[in-house]
């Protein structure tokens, strides 16, 4: 699916969708975070995944 279709189909601006495809965003919202799961019928834990930093 094209980024643009996500935006499409999910009422998000595409720099949203672009972030996140990119792994590039700093926050997300959980109005975000519920369009998606809707738009891919998946839950919150198919979209994100906890990787090992350095920095913690």
């Amino acid at each position: 699916m094209k980024i643009a279709d996500v935006a499409r189909e999910t009422g998000l601006h595409r720099n949203t969708i672009t972030l996140l495809y990119k792994e590039e965003a700093s926050r997300v919202e959980l109005d975000t975070v519920e369009k998606l799961c809707r738009l891919f019928n998946c839950s919150v834990c198919d979209l994100f995944q906890i990787e090992e930093s350095e920095n913690l």
